[in-house]
């Protein structure tokens, strides 16, 4: 391989071997402590990038991702130029970093990707290997660098997980979103919804207007304490005023500290969704400053999509994809199931990652009153092996014959197109590594 420093001198491909070769939370890498500590002095070498436009910055336990969608999507309809970072990607890593609604180039990913490692090569030559960058990192670097080379005017950011070490905390946002609190990633979060609560907390910094989605008054005061400067709570000053199913998704209709707004229709399913919308519709008022057109909301919601939540990709059977990865989200989909689809006979294909509990996520996914369950590995490091996910399914006293461990979710799709019949239903769920994989095969 040319050597980096070189512009124009290193292919896409050895670029991204490069990047992988970081250590990578995401397939199971462990740091020793969670720090702001490699990140920070990576970007000031690159010019300290995130602080050459307005954040607005998201975390949660479920619908970070869909939320900052919505929110750059509501951006970009009013003119504004926005650039979002979310995670993980479904298929391809460009999927991480858009710009005004479309995923950064190979050619612009390349050369983003080769300003951070000359930026790293410096780095590590001046303070050595322990301050490495991971590969989270990296991608953050590089999308806050992108972002100022474009000349964004607002970025939204996802916040990979928790918030109060994570990378794209090295940015201070305007506006901090907190979508809501589950249980989830315990091994770095803690066990209870107030730990989580704590490190997600982190990303209001003070003076920062809080657009708060999580309900629970008990956990207020958590998030108080980082000494917002305006928060703006959901059911109080935002919410969802009707939220009906219809064909192919939701009609509803949305209440903000600025406007109300009727008759509106997103195309998503899951009544889950409308509160999402009504996040993301508030966060964007907030940083404009100003309630935004009815005709603008009601085109901007029309033409939104959110690939891989309650997608349907397949009829005869209905295909679905769904990455719902914690208790909390596998509820919601089956809620979703049971009242915008027609019952009809379940094929499960599931897949978990190993710090998963399988006996609570089963039983949340519906696999105990699914006709089939085809377990099967994701495509990740951290993936729980299908024979093991089959096991627990059998310990739940799911009949054996109705269950079945295969070796990809190649294999796991034509066995269930293979059993399901054509009025029936085939979920895929339980990881977005599982649901990307199966998306790169249906669509």
């Amino acid at each position: 391989m040319a050597p980096i420093h070189e512009p124009g001198s290193v292919e896409l491909g050895d670029l991204l071997a490069w990047l992988d070769a970081h250590l990578n939370l995401e397939t199971g890498g462990r740091v020793r402590a969670p720090s702001l500590d490699r990140i920070r002095p990576l970007l000031d070498l690159l010019g300290r990038p995130q602080a050459d436009y307005p954040l607005i910055h998201v975390t949660g336990t479920n619908g970070k991702t869909t939320t900052t969608r919505l929110i750059s999507h509501f951006l970009a309809a009013r003119g504004i130029s926005v650039g979002a970072h979310t995670s993980p990607h479904l298929e391809m890593v460009n999927e991480r970093l858009t710009w005004g609604g479309e995923a950064i180039s190979d050619e612009a990913l390349a050369e983003e990707l080769r300003i951070v490692a000359v930026a790293e090569a410096a780095l590590l030559d001046r303070d050595g290997a322990a301050l490495r960058p991971t590969w989270f990192e990296i991608m953050t670097a590089l999308g806050y660098h992108w972002f100022s080379d474009l000349g964004v005017q607002v970025a939204v950011a996802e916040v990979g997980l928790g918030g109060l070490w994570d990378a794209t905390n090295v940015a201070d946002a305007e506006v901090a979103v907190v979508t809501n609190i589950s249980i989830d990633h315990v091994e770095y979060l803690g066990s209870s919804r107030e730990s989580i609560a704590t490190e997600k907390a982190g990303i209001i910094k003070r003076g920062a207007t809080l657009v708060l989605g999580e309900p629970d008054p008990g956990l207020t005061g958590i998030f108080l304490e980082r000494d917002p400067g305006r928060v703006l709570r959901t059911d109080v000053d935002f919410g969802v005023l009707r939220n009906d199913p219809a064909y192919g998704g939701r009609a509803i209709d949305l209440r903000t500290p600025l406007a109300e707004y009727s008759d509106l229709y997103l195309p998503v399913h899951g009544a889950y969704q409308a509160t999402n919308a009504a996040i993301a519709l508030t966060a964007a008022e907030t940083f404009f400053g100003e309630p935004f057109p009815g005709d603008l909301v009601v085109e901007a919601l029309a033409t939104f999509r959110s690939p891989g939540r309650l997608e349907v990709v397949g009829h005869e059977p209905l295909v679905i994809l769904d990455g719902a990865h914690n208790a909390a989200g596998a509820d919601a989909l089956v809620q979703a199931l049971e009242e915008e689809f027609v019952p009809a006979p379940r094929t499960l294909i599931v897949g978990l990652m190993r710090e998963k509990d399988p006996t609570v996520m089963l039983p949340a996914l519906g696999a105990t009153e699914a006709e089939w369950v085809f377990t099967c590995a994701p495509p990740s490091p951290r993936a729980m092996p299908a024979h093991d996910l089959a096991d627990a399914a059998l310990e739940l006293g799911i009949d054996p014959g109705r269950v079945e461990a295969l070796g990809t979710v190649e294999e796991a799709l034509a066995r269930a197109l293979v059993v399901t019949p054509p009025e029936g239903q085939v979920i895929v769920a339980g990881s977005l590594y599982l649901v990307g994989a199966a998306r790169s095969v249906l669509t």
